[in-house]
Protein backbone atom coordinates (compact mmCIF):
# COMPACT_ATOMS: atom_id res chain seq x y z
CA UNK A 1 0.00 0.00 0.00
CA UNK A 2 1.46 3.35 -1.06
CA UNK A 3 1.11 6.15 1.48
CA UNK A 4 0.74 9.91 1.17
CA UNK A 5 1.24 11.87 4.39
CA UNK A 6 -0.45 15.26 4.07
CA UNK A 7 0.51 18.10 6.42
CA UNK A 8 -1.28 21.45 6.16
CA UNK A 9 0.53 24.42 7.65
CA UNK A 10 0.05 28.13 8.22
CA UNK A 11 2.62 30.30 9.99
CA UNK A 12 3.99 27.38 11.96
CA UNK A 13 7.50 27.04 10.57
CA UNK A 14 9.22 25.73 13.69
CA UNK A 15 6.53 23.25 14.76
CA UNK A 16 6.38 22.09 11.13
CA UNK A 17 10.14 21.54 11.17
CA UNK A 18 9.80 19.32 14.23
CA UNK A 19 6.85 17.47 12.68
CA UNK A 20 8.79 16.69 9.50
CA UNK A 21 11.92 15.69 11.39
CA UNK A 22 9.84 13.12 13.28
CA UNK A 23 8.22 11.87 10.07
CA UNK A 24 11.70 11.36 8.62
CA UNK A 25 12.30 8.64 11.21
CA UNK A 26 9.31 6.59 10.04
CA UNK A 27 9.67 2.83 9.84
CA UNK A 28 7.77 2.60 6.55
CA UNK A 29 8.20 4.31 3.19
CA UNK A 30 5.82 7.18 2.48
CA UNK A 31 5.50 10.41 0.53
CA UNK A 32 5.23 13.67 2.46
CA UNK A 33 3.06 16.40 0.95
CA UNK A 34 3.18 19.76 2.72
CA UNK A 35 0.43 22.23 1.88
CA UNK A 36 1.44 25.78 2.78
CA UNK A 37 -1.45 28.20 3.27
CA UNK A 38 0.54 31.29 2.26
CA UNK A 39 2.42 31.37 5.57
CA UNK A 40 4.82 34.13 4.62
CA UNK A 41 7.07 33.25 7.57
CA UNK A 42 9.91 31.55 5.75
CA UNK A 43 8.19 28.16 5.63
CA UNK A 44 8.73 27.65 1.89
CA UNK A 45 12.41 28.57 2.16
CA UNK A 46 12.87 26.20 5.11
CA UNK A 47 11.21 23.37 3.19
CA UNK A 48 13.38 23.91 0.13
CA UNK A 49 16.58 23.98 2.18
CA UNK A 50 15.95 21.40 4.91
CA UNK A 51 13.32 19.05 3.48
CA UNK A 52 13.92 18.76 -0.26
CA UNK A 53 12.33 15.30 -0.26
CA UNK A 54 8.91 16.75 0.63
CA UNK A 55 6.41 17.64 -2.08
CA UNK A 56 5.22 21.19 -1.50
CA UNK A 57 1.87 22.60 -2.55
CA UNK A 58 2.16 26.38 -2.13
CA UNK A 59 -1.22 28.08 -2.05
CA UNK A 60 -1.71 31.77 -2.72
CA UNK A 61 -3.89 32.38 0.31
CA UNK A 62 -4.92 30.77 3.58
CA UNK A 63 -7.76 28.50 2.46
CA UNK A 64 -8.13 26.68 5.79
CA UNK A 65 -7.62 23.08 6.81
CA UNK A 66 -10.17 21.17 4.74
CA UNK A 67 -9.41 22.87 1.43
CA UNK A 68 -5.72 22.55 2.18
CA UNK A 69 -6.01 18.81 2.77
CA UNK A 70 -8.04 18.38 -0.41
CA UNK A 71 -5.31 20.16 -2.37
CA UNK A 72 -2.68 17.87 -0.89
CA UNK A 73 -4.74 14.75 -1.59
CA UNK A 74 -5.24 15.80 -5.22
CA UNK A 75 -1.48 16.30 -5.54
CA UNK A 76 -0.79 12.72 -4.42
CA UNK A 77 -1.88 9.28 -5.53
CA UNK A 78 -1.19 7.02 -2.53
CA UNK A 79 -3.59 4.21 -1.69
CA UNK A 80 -3.63 5.52 1.89
CA UNK A 81 -3.89 9.15 2.97
CA UNK A 82 -2.43 9.95 6.37
CA UNK A 83 -3.19 13.31 7.97
CA UNK A 84 -0.86 14.77 10.59
CA UNK A 85 -1.28 18.21 12.11
CA UNK A 86 1.77 20.42 11.73
CA UNK A 87 2.04 20.59 15.53
CA UNK A 88 2.15 16.83 16.09
CA UNK A 89 5.43 14.96 16.64
CA UNK A 90 4.81 11.33 15.71
CA UNK A 91 6.64 8.24 16.88
CA UNK A 92 8.73 6.39 14.26
CA UNK A 93 6.13 3.62 13.92
CA UNK A 94 3.17 6.02 13.63
CA UNK A 95 2.68 5.88 9.86
CA UNK A 96 3.19 2.13 9.69
CA UNK A 97 0.73 1.44 12.49
CA UNK A 98 -1.99 3.87 11.47
CA UNK A 99 -2.31 2.34 8.00
CA UNK A 100 -2.15 -1.26 9.27
CA UNK A 101 -5.94 -1.55 9.88
CA UNK A 102 -6.52 -0.66 6.22
CA UNK A 103 -5.40 -4.21 5.42
CA UNK A 104 -9.02 -5.05 6.23
CA UNK A 105 -10.90 -4.15 3.02
CA UNK A 106 -13.96 -3.04 5.02
CA UNK A 107 -12.04 -0.29 6.86
CA UNK A 108 -12.15 3.15 5.28
CA UNK A 109 -10.54 5.27 8.00
CA UNK A 110 -8.39 4.90 11.10
CA UNK A 111 -7.95 6.94 14.27
CA UNK A 112 -4.49 7.49 15.72
CA UNK A 113 -3.72 8.57 19.29
CA UNK A 114 -2.04 11.76 20.45
CA UNK A 115 -0.88 12.64 23.93
CA UNK A 116 -0.51 15.90 25.85
CA UNK A 117 3.04 17.29 25.96
CA UNK A 118 4.98 16.39 29.08
CA UNK A 119 2.53 13.74 30.26
CA UNK A 120 1.18 10.28 29.54
CA UNK A 121 -2.37 11.59 29.32
CA UNK A 122 -4.31 11.38 26.09
CA UNK A 123 -5.06 14.42 23.95
CA UNK A 124 -7.38 12.51 21.61
CA UNK A 125 -7.99 8.99 20.35
CA UNK A 126 -10.58 9.72 17.70
CA UNK A 127 -13.96 11.36 18.19
CA UNK A 128 -16.93 10.30 20.28
CA UNK A 129 -20.49 11.56 19.65
CA UNK A 130 -23.47 11.84 21.95
CA UNK A 131 -27.16 11.93 21.00
CA UNK A 132 -27.04 15.69 20.49
CA UNK A 133 -24.15 15.29 18.02
CA UNK A 134 -21.80 16.95 20.48
CA UNK A 135 -18.24 15.89 19.76
CA UNK A 136 -15.63 14.82 22.31
CA UNK A 137 -12.01 13.81 22.00
CA UNK A 138 -12.00 10.22 23.21
CA UNK A 139 -9.95 9.69 26.37
CA UNK A 140 -9.13 13.41 26.67
CA UNK A 141 -7.05 13.95 29.84
CA UNK A 142 -7.24 10.23 30.72
CA UNK A 143 -4.57 7.50 30.78
CA UNK A 144 -4.23 5.42 27.64
CA UNK A 145 -5.53 2.29 29.35
CA UNK A 146 -8.92 3.73 30.35
CA UNK A 147 -12.13 2.82 28.52
CA UNK A 148 -12.12 5.16 25.52
CA UNK A 149 -15.83 4.93 24.68
CA UNK A 150 -17.31 4.32 21.25
CA UNK A 151 -15.23 5.47 18.29
CA UNK A 152 -17.37 7.36 15.78
CA UNK A 153 -14.72 8.82 13.47
CA UNK A 154 -11.04 9.79 13.47
CA UNK A 155 -9.78 13.22 14.44
CA UNK A 156 -8.28 14.91 11.38
CA UNK A 157 -5.09 15.77 13.24
CA UNK A 158 -3.93 12.12 13.32
CA UNK A 159 -5.90 9.99 10.91
CA UNK A 160 -5.63 7.64 7.96
CA UNK A 161 -8.11 7.25 5.11
CA UNK A 162 -8.36 4.77 2.30
CA UNK A 163 -8.10 6.97 -0.79
CA UNK A 164 -11.10 5.39 -2.48
CA UNK A 165 -13.25 6.00 0.63
CA UNK A 166 -12.04 9.61 0.90
CA UNK A 167 -12.76 10.28 -2.76
CA UNK A 168 -16.12 8.50 -2.80
CA UNK A 169 -17.28 10.77 0.02
CA UNK A 170 -16.04 13.85 -1.83
CA UNK A 171 -13.25 14.76 0.57
CA UNK A 172 -13.56 17.55 3.09
CA UNK A 173 -16.43 20.00 2.67
CA UNK A 174 -14.68 23.21 1.67
CA UNK A 175 -17.42 25.41 3.11
CA UNK A 176 -15.85 24.79 6.52
CA UNK A 177 -12.63 26.72 7.04
CA UNK A 178 -11.51 24.61 10.00
CA UNK A 179 -13.07 22.50 12.77
CA UNK A 180 -15.88 20.01 12.27
CA UNK A 181 -14.80 19.03 8.78
CA UNK A 182 -13.34 15.74 10.03
CA UNK A 183 -16.64 14.92 11.77
CA UNK A 184 -18.62 15.64 8.61
CA UNK A 185 -16.28 13.66 6.37
CA UNK A 186 -16.21 10.70 8.76
CA UNK A 187 -20.01 10.57 8.88
CA UNK A 188 -20.24 10.68 5.09
CA UNK A 189 -17.67 7.91 4.77
CA UNK A 190 -19.65 5.77 7.20
CA UNK A 191 -22.85 6.48 5.27
CA UNK A 192 -21.16 4.79 2.31
CA UNK A 193 -20.70 1.63 4.34
CA UNK A 194 -17.06 1.93 5.31
CA UNK A 195 -15.95 0.90 8.80
CA UNK A 196 -13.76 2.88 11.19
CA UNK A 197 -10.87 1.36 13.13
CA UNK A 198 -8.60 2.48 15.95
CA UNK A 199 -4.81 2.23 16.01
CA UNK A 200 -3.80 2.69 19.67
CA UNK A 201 -0.12 2.15 18.87
CA UNK A 202 -0.06 4.91 16.24
CA UNK A 203 1.00 7.70 18.56
CA UNK A 204 2.25 11.25 18.56
CA UNK A 205 2.51 14.25 20.86
CA UNK A 206 0.15 17.13 20.09
CA UNK A 207 1.60 20.51 20.97
CA UNK A 208 -1.77 22.15 20.30
CA UNK A 209 -3.07 25.44 18.95
CA UNK A 210 -0.26 26.15 16.51
CA UNK A 211 -2.55 27.75 13.92
CA UNK A 212 -5.80 28.93 15.51
CA UNK A 213 -4.49 29.39 19.05
CA UNK A 214 -5.70 27.44 22.07
CA UNK A 215 -9.15 28.74 23.13
CA UNK A 216 -8.66 31.91 21.11
CA UNK A 217 -11.66 33.97 19.88
CA UNK A 218 -10.81 32.78 16.35
CA UNK A 219 -10.86 29.16 17.46
CA UNK A 220 -14.15 29.61 19.32
CA UNK A 221 -15.78 31.22 16.29
CA UNK A 222 -14.66 28.42 13.99
CA UNK A 223 -15.96 25.83 16.45
CA UNK A 224 -19.32 27.62 16.57
CA UNK A 225 -19.59 27.70 12.79
CA UNK A 226 -18.84 23.97 12.67
CA UNK A 227 -21.46 23.26 15.32
CA UNK A 228 -24.20 25.14 13.45
CA UNK A 229 -23.20 23.45 10.21
CA UNK A 230 -23.37 19.93 11.66
CA UNK A 231 -26.68 20.57 13.44
CA UNK A 232 -28.37 21.52 10.20
CA UNK A 233 -26.60 19.12 7.86
CA UNK A 234 -27.61 16.11 9.95
CA UNK A 235 -31.07 17.43 10.86
CA UNK A 236 -30.39 17.27 14.59
CA UNK A 237 -33.23 19.58 15.57
CA UNK A 238 -35.68 17.21 13.88
CA UNK A 239 -34.45 14.07 15.61
CA UNK A 240 -35.53 12.41 18.83
CA UNK A 241 -32.64 13.92 20.80
CA UNK A 242 -33.23 17.46 19.52
CA UNK A 243 -33.72 18.90 23.00
CA UNK A 244 -30.25 17.75 24.07
CA UNK A 245 -28.63 19.44 21.11
CA UNK A 246 -30.57 22.61 21.72
CA UNK A 247 -29.94 22.61 25.48
CA UNK A 248 -26.17 22.33 25.05
CA UNK A 249 -26.06 25.17 22.56
CA UNK A 250 -28.26 27.41 24.67
CA UNK A 251 -25.86 26.87 27.57
CA UNK A 252 -22.84 27.75 25.43
CA UNK A 253 -24.51 30.87 24.03
CA UNK A 254 -25.72 31.90 27.49
CA UNK A 255 -22.27 31.44 29.00
CA UNK A 256 -20.70 33.53 26.26
CA UNK A 257 -23.16 36.32 26.88
CA UNK A 258 -23.00 36.23 30.69
CA UNK A 259 -19.26 35.68 31.15
CA UNK A 260 -17.66 37.27 28.09
CA UNK A 261 -20.37 39.73 27.00
CA UNK A 262 -20.26 38.35 23.47
CA UNK A 263 -22.75 36.95 21.00
CA UNK A 264 -20.02 35.24 18.95
CA UNK A 265 -21.23 31.73 19.95
CA UNK A 266 -24.70 32.58 18.64
CA UNK A 267 -23.57 34.41 15.52
CA UNK A 268 -21.11 31.71 14.55
CA UNK A 269 -23.76 29.00 14.92
CA UNK A 270 -26.14 30.99 12.73
CA UNK A 271 -23.35 31.38 10.19
CA UNK A 272 -22.71 27.63 10.18
CA UNK A 273 -26.45 26.91 9.90
CA UNK A 274 -26.62 29.21 6.87
CA UNK A 275 -23.55 27.65 5.25
CA UNK A 276 -25.00 24.15 5.54
CA UNK A 277 -27.95 25.11 3.33
CA UNK A 278 -31.14 23.18 2.81
CA UNK A 279 -31.47 19.43 2.97
CA UNK A 280 -29.95 17.05 5.46
CA UNK A 281 -28.17 13.72 5.66
CA UNK A 282 -29.07 10.77 7.89
CA UNK A 283 -26.85 9.80 10.77
CA UNK A 284 -25.04 6.51 10.12
CA UNK A 285 -25.98 3.64 12.37
CA UNK A 286 -23.77 3.00 15.36
CA UNK A 287 -22.05 6.37 15.63
CA UNK A 288 -23.71 7.59 18.84
CA UNK A 289 -22.35 6.52 22.23
CA UNK A 290 -25.49 6.15 24.35
CA UNK A 291 -23.37 5.93 27.50
CA UNK A 292 -22.71 9.66 27.28
CA UNK A 293 -25.86 10.88 29.05
CA UNK A 294 -27.00 14.39 29.90
CA UNK A 295 -24.95 14.67 33.10
CA UNK A 296 -21.83 13.38 31.39
CA UNK A 297 -22.39 15.74 28.47
CA UNK A 298 -22.56 18.70 30.84
CA UNK A 299 -19.46 17.54 32.72
CA UNK A 300 -17.50 17.33 29.50
CA UNK A 301 -18.81 20.68 28.36
CA UNK A 302 -17.55 22.32 31.54
CA UNK A 303 -14.20 20.53 31.39
CA UNK A 304 -13.83 21.06 27.61
CA UNK A 305 -13.55 17.33 26.94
Amino acid sequence: MSIDVVVVTWRGREVLRSCLEHLRRSTVAHRVIVVDNASGDGTLEMLATDFPEADVVALGENVGFGRGVNAGVRHGDGDAIVLVNNDVDVEPSFVERIVAPLADPAVGMVAGLTTIPGSDLVDQFGIQLDRGLCTYNRLRHHPVGDDPGLLAIPCGGAAAYRRIAFEQAGGFDERLFAYGEDVDLGLRIRLRGWAVAAAPDARGVHLGGASAGVDSPFQRRLAGVARGFLLRRYGMLRRAGWWRALAVDLLVVGWGLARHRTLVPLRSRVEGWRIAGRGSLPLPAGVVDDRVGVVESLRRLVSAR
